[in-house]
């Protein structure tokens, strides 16, 4: 079994597959950053073909360590929208600009950040509840997304972020949303010829780095106050959102 031997590849790689960890670890929306810096170096779904099989192991981790702490209603929810998003990608994936899918997350997920920082200077509102229509909704954008350019986060967040789940909880329905969306991802990847000999090669040469940091991930997650966490997941947000605007007007551009 190949892999790849590019030392530009390993240098975008590294970083890549340790934001990827601590995403996992339960920072949501880090390791938006890890398709997006192989895609400098290759074709984005290649690269995202060489991410799923290590973001399927670390997700193993993390529903493991979340098992006993997550919103079962927010998953039976979410998931049928995102089986929908990914179908649509499927059968999209030949003809849509990834570059504009880029620019529309990247704007919507700008102004769910800014409406989010607002409404902390403002009197606490209540929790909402988990609602269907809308969880059916983003969990499709989120599935979409993800399929097409790795980028399912910002749509789930947009969901679940105003539900203010318990820190833990909110981790843990993560961690089980996105494992299930990524084995479900499995099938059209296969389809579309994405998975090779030199990629699945690739993928295990990073996995010990992936696993390290995925541990790294989850003492972090643990030590850092429900506050504190869900300012820093608005500001991982918003920077991402940036660079996918930002990736998606250059795309347009060429």
């Amino acid at each position: 079994m190949t892999i790849i031997t590019d030392p530009l590849f390993y240098a975008l790689a590294i970083p890549a597959v340790i934001a990827l960890g601590l995403s996992k670890g339960g920072f949501a929306g880090v390791g938006q950053m890890a398709t997006p810096m192989l895609a400098l170096v290759m074709p984005p779904l290649e690269a995202a073909a060489i991410m799923l099989p290590i973001m399927i192991v670390q997700d193993a981790n993390a529903v493991w360590v979340y098992r006993k702490d997550w919103n079962r209603r927010v998953v039976a929810i979410v998931i049928p929208g995102a089986l929908i998003g990914i179908g649509i990608a499927w059968l999209l994936a030949a003809y849509i600009s990834e570059a504009a899918v880029r620019i529309f997350i990247g704007v919507t997920t700008m102004l769910f950040v800014a409406y989010s920082f607002i409404g902390m200077l403002r009197i606490p509102r209540e929790p909402k509840h988990p609602g269907v229509a809308a969880g059916v909704f983003w969990g499709a954008l989120a599935g979409f997304t993800s399929t097409i350019c790795q980028a399912g986060g910002p749509p789930y967040q947009m969901y679940v972020l105003g539900l203010k789940m318990p820190k833990m909880t909110y981790v843990g329905t993560n961690a089980i949303v996105f494992a299930l969306i990524n084995w479900l991802k499995v099938v059209p990847y296969f389809a579309l010829g994405q998975f090779t000999t030199q990629g699945a090669g690739t993928s295990l040469a990073l996995l010990p780095l992936a696993i390290a940091a995925n541990l790294f991930g989850f003492w972090l997650v643990r030590v850092t106050p429900q506050e504190i966490f869900y300012r820093i997941t608005l500001v991982v947000m918003l920077l991402i959102s940036i660079e996918l605007t930002r990736e998606g007007v250059v795309g347009l551009l060429q």
